[in-house]
C-alpha cells in the first residue's frame, strides 16, 4: 500500500514545472471499493476546470492546473497526497473522504490552505470562529439528517410521534455523523430511532435487513457509500420494504446505487444539495469545449449523472471563490491564503447561477467568518426506474437550525478547548 501511494504521488510531482497558474489538487479515488463513486466526481471536477481554460482562458486570465493524486479512499494515502502537493501552490483541498478530512483539518490550518468538505467531513467545522480554514457549505451531514426528518414530517401531517425510523449506516466516522442529530430529533419529535451499522465495504447486510423485517420500521434512512448502497437497496427489495419510505443521504443516491436492483429500486429517495440531470446550459459548453475536443477526464459518458454533477458543482464553487478572492485582493494569481478569504466571502445567488449556465442548480447561500457552512438547505430526489432518471421532488428547504446550531456549538467548543484555539472572528 505504501509503494502504491508513493507511485501515485510521484506521478503528480512529475506533472510539470511550477508556473503562474491556479492550482487545484484532486484527491481522487479511481481505484478501490468506492471507485464507482470516485470516478464520476473526479471527472466532473476536472472537466469544469478544463472548460474554464478552453472557453475563458482560465479564471481572471490565469489558467487553472489540476493535480490529481489517487487515494483509493485510504486515509494514509490521502495525507501523503496532501503532503506531496501542498507546496505546488495548491489553493484548496477537497478530499472527498471524512477520514482524510479529520486528518487534514489541523494540517491545513497550520499551512494556511483552505479545505472544502462539501456535504461531508467534520460537521461542526461549519463554525468558522473555531475552524478558520475548513468550509463545508452549502450543507453538511447534520443538515442531511434534519432534512430527512423534515421531509418525513411534511409527508406525515407534521407528526412523527410513535413512528419508527431505522438508520442503516456505514460503520465509520462518516456513517456515524448523523447519529447525534437524529437522537436529538427523535426526542424532539417523538419517533423511535434504531441504529444498524454495516461494516466496510458493506456487501454483507442480511442480519440488518432481517432485523428491519422483524421490527417493521415506518421509514429507513441510509448513510452508505459504494457497494453498500447497492446491497442495501437490493436487500430492501428482497424483504419488500416500500422504496418510497427508504431515503439515503446524498452519497447514497447515484445511478450506480439503484441500477443493479432494476425495477425494484423504483421510488427510492435520496437527499441532495444540488440539482440532478443534464438539462442545464453548462453541459452544452462542456460538450463543445471539453468532450468534443478530446479533453474530457473520462469517456464523456458520465455527464449529467449525479456524482459527475457534484464534482462539477464543487469545482464551480471553487472557481467562484477564486473570483471573489481576486476581487478582494486586486490580483489574479492568488495565494492559498487569499483563496481562504474568497471562500469566506463567497456569495452564490440565483442570478449568478443563471449567468454560469446553472439555473436552480444549487441553493442560494452566503458564507461568513462565523458561518462556514451556509444555510444548510436540503432537497430530496427520487429514482424513476422506468426512465432511469433522478428527479428533484422538493425545494431546497431549511433544516432545524436550533438543534443543529446547538450541536455545532457544543462540538466545536469542545474541539477549541482541546486544541487551545481562540476566536478567529473577533
Amino acid at each position: 500500500m505504501k509503494k502504491l501511494a508513493t507511485l501515485a504521488v510521484g506521478a503528480v510531482m512529475a506533472a510539470g514545472p511550477v508556473m503562474a497558474d491556479l492550482v487545484f489538487p484532486s484527491l481522487s479515488y479511481r481505484t478501490g471499493p468506492y471507485a464507482a463513486g470516485g470516478i464520476p466526481f473526479a471527472d466532473g471536477y476536472a472537466d469544469y476546470f478544463t472548460l474554464l481554460n478552453e472557453r475563458d482562458g482560465g479564471i481572471g486570465g490565469v489558467a487553472t492546473r489540476l493535480l490529481e493524486c489517487e487515494t483509493g479512499y485510504n486515509t494514509e494515502k490521502g495525507v501523503e497526497c496532501y503532503e506531496a502537493t501542498k507546496g505546488e501552490g495548491s489553493l484548496v483541498y477537497q478530499p472527498l473522504s471524512t477520514g482524510i478530512t479529520y486528518q487534514l483539518i489541523p494540517k491545513v490550518t497550520a499551512d494556511d490552505i483552505p479545505l472544502h468538505t462539501m456535504g461531508y467531513g467534520r460537521t461542526s467545522a461549519a463554525n468558522g470562529d473555531v475552524f478558520s480554514h475548513t468550509f463545508n457549505y452549502p450543507g453538511n451531514y447534520w443538515n442531511g439528517a434534519s432534512g430527512a426528518v423534515n421531509y418525513l414530517l411534511d409527508s406525515n401531517g407534521g407528526d412523527l410521534s410513535g413512528k419508527k425510523i431505522a438508520l442503516v449506516y456505514h460503520n465509520s466516522a462518516y456513517g456515524k455523523e448523523p447519529i447525534r442529530t437524529l437522537e436529538e430529533l427523535s426526542s424532539k419529535h417523538g419517533f423511535d430511532l434504531s441504529l444498524l451499522p454495516v461494516d466496510h465495504p458493506g456487501q454483507e447486510q442480511k442480519s440488518q435487513w432481517l432485523q428491519i423485517r422483524r421490527d417493521r420500521p415506518d421509514f429507513v434512512l441510509m448513510w452508505g457509500w459504494g457497494v453498500m448502497n447497492q446491497v442495501a437497496i437490493q436487500e430492501a427489495a428482497n424483504i419488500r420494504f416500500p422504496m418510497e419510505n427508504f431515503i439515503g443521504i446524498w452519497w447514497s443516491g447515484a445511478e450506480h446505487d439503484v441500477l443493479p436492483a432494476g425495477d425494484k429500486a423504483n421510488g427510492y429517495k435520496a437527499l441532495t444539495f444540488h440539482n440532478v440531470g443534464r438539462d442545464f446550459p453548462i453541459f452544452d459548453d462542456i460538450q463543445k469545449y471539453v468532450v468534443e475536443t478530446g479533453k474530457a477526464a473520462g469517456a464523456g459518458d458520465q455527464i449529467g449523472n449525479v456524482l459527475y454533477n457534484r464534482g462539477m458543482y464543487a469545482a464551480m464553487l471553487a472557481a467562484e471563490a477564486v473570483k471573489t478572492a481576486q476581487a478582494i485582493h486586486g490580483v489574479a494569481d492568488i495565494t492559498p491564503a487569499m483563496m481562504r478569504d474568497g471562500m469566506e466571502a463567497l456569495e452564490m445567488t440565483e442570478e449568478k447561477m443563471v449567468g454560469l449556465g446553472m439555473p436552480n442548480f444549487g441553493p442560494s447561500f452566503s458564507v461568513s467568518c462565523e458561518n462556514h457552512g451556509g444555510p444548510g438547505l436540503v432537497g430530496v430526489t427520487q429514482w424513476d426506474a422506468s426512465a432511469q432518471t433522478w428527479s428533484l421532488i422538493s425545494d431546497f428547504a431549511p433544516t432545524d437550525g436550533d438543534v443543529i446550531g446547538a450541536l455545532v456549538e457544543a462540538d466545536s467548543s469542545a474541539y477549541a478547548a482541546e486544541n487551545n484555539i481562540g476566536s478567529n472572528c473577533s
